[in-house]
């Protein structure tokens, strides 16, 4: 074909010359728009504009800077809280105490998993691998997802490796997916097959140890798995070589046994048979959860609350754990400065001589405040930052390792003591069964990780995104 031919050839088809014409022309017009959007200037990744939402049932803590320590004489003669300025970062708390309820909440979840988890092993293990008929109608309804681990997106990988997993790496059932849709069974007239009864006969205690002839739950089946970031290893050793610690599974069941073993030669029996599980009490802070249970709720509210907004296309939220002595005592202070307690003080009556928090006022007396044992966890009047029973009430776990001379050497910024090592843990706020000194926002104690009280519960806190809001900014 020679030039004159191909010139008559686009003469002829005139139409097929235009369209490469603007298929040129909206190439060239799509690149000069991009490369035009940001008129040359260094405007930074663009992205969804971000709002902070405050989590359900806790308040805003601003960041700030205070005097942390005793501002009084140490009359007990204790000398480990000299007064020392610090400054925290904002954070979100828990206006109460975790409750009954709350932590009830947690029990069930853990209780439904490893039920639905032993179906499903059951189910694997007979051949009913597909669900049946998903109402619950045999055992085949719970069998596992038909997940493969070497399939899943990394945050479901690291969600099953670190929260769900069944059992250890060897376990072969290890990162399965468990079916959640069908409704368990609780009344034994329903159970569906002879499948389900032998599972869930394994959950339950013998008659003979169970109490007054109740059908009991064994508490020691209740155990959750998890793996937490060990952040300070991980900088000392310059990597991410055994960046997690050791998956260690934690019997979440409370000691309810401490209302006996807490109080020789004395009669508390109904508080160790209706206080946790009973709905009179769902209002009222958990006690007999050791400092390790503690660390479990909140690696499991941190999961819970994760996997809703991923659902929901979501950001994911800053886990939730536990306080560090210098934020419990800076929440606690409610905006006050060098008051002992929450309210101000100096006396822990008000004007009318009403007292203004549950704890042990006279000797012997532990009613004189309107309480025997612990009171509703949103009782009397919140502070400053409308954090209830920062004082009294229950005693609080938090997340520092006690040390005597901790205030000499660590940071004023964020000082924390993150000792694995040291089993001693610092607790706070005082209880219903102490006397007023341990009420004392300043007043420092301490209890062992692994030991349950009738006198301990805990909050939660949780980071805020950002360093914008502080207390005592300058204007």
């Amino acid at each position: 074909m020679n030039r004159f031919t191909a010139l008559n050839l686009h003469l002829i088809n005139p139409s097929l010359n235009m369209k490469k014409f603007i298929v040129f022309s909206a190439i060239l017009a799509l690149l000069i728009s991009c490369g035009n959007s940001k008129r040359g200037e260094l405007v930074g990744v663009q992205g969804k504009k971000w709002y902070p939402e405050k989590p359900y049932g806790m308040t805003l803590v601003p960041g700030g800077a205070f005097i942390m320590g005793k501002a009084e004489d140490d009359f007990a003669n204790v000398q480990d809280a000299p007064t020392k300025t610090v400054t925290v970062r904002s954070f979100y708390m828990d206006e109460t105490e975790i409750t009954n309820s709350e932590y009830r909440q947690f029990v069930e979840w853990v209780k439904d998993s490893i039920i639905r988890t032993k179906l499903a092993v059951l189910a694997e293990e007979i051949g009913q691998n597909t669900a049946a008929g998903g109402k619950g109608g045999s055992i085949g309804d719970f069998a596992f997802k038909d997940n493969d681990p070497a399939k899943m997106s990394a945050y479901d990988k690291y969600m099953y490796e670190n929260y769900n997993s069944i059992g250890t790496d060897e376990d072969p059932y290890a990162g399965r997916s468990l079916n959640r849709k069908p409704k368990l069974h609780t009344d034994v007239q329903k159970y569906p097959d002879e499948y389900y009864v032998e599972v869930m006969d394994t959950m339950y205690l013998k008659p003979s140890e169970s109490y007054n002839g109740l059908r009991t739950i064994d508490a020691r089946k209740l155990k959750f798995q998890y793996a937490e970031a060990n952040l300070y290893e991980a900088v000392k050793k310059k990597g991410r070589k055994e960046f997690y610690k050791k998956k260690e599974a934690i019997e979440i069941y409370p000691d309810t046994t401490v209302w006996i073993k807490d109080f020789n030669y004395s009669y508390n029996e109904p508080m160790h048979n209706d206080y946790f599980w009973h709905q009179a009490y769902g209002d009222y802070p958990v006690v007999g959860v050791s400092w390790k249970q503690t660390k479990a709720f909140c690696a499991w509210r941190t999961m819970v609350k994760n996997q809703e907004r991923k659902k929901s296309k979501k950001p994911q939220v800053n886990s939730f754990r536990l306080p560090t002595e210098a934020e419990w005592e800076y929440a606690a202070r409610g905006g006050l400065e060098s008051a002992a307690y929450p309210w101000g003080g100096p006396y822990a009556k008000n004007d009318r001589g009403c007292y203004l928090a549950n704890f042990k006022p006279n000797r012997g007396d532990y009613a004189a405040d309107g309480a025997l044992y612990t009171l509703e966890a949103k009782s009397f009047e919140p502070n400053g930052y409308n954090l209830y029973n920062m004082s009294g009430n229950v005693a609080e776990w938090t997340n520092t390792s006690y040390d005597a001379i901790a205030y000499e050497f660590t940071s004023t910024m964020n000082p924390n003591v993150p000792d694995d090592k040291n089993m001693r843990k610092v607790i706070r706020g005082g209880s219903w069964k102490d006397v007023g000194y341990y009420l004392q926002v300043s007043t420092r104690d301490f209890e062992y990780a692994d030991s349950a009280r009738s006198y301990i519960g805990f909050r939660t806190v949780q980071d805020y995104m950002g360093t914008k809001i502080t207390k005592n900014q300058l204007k």
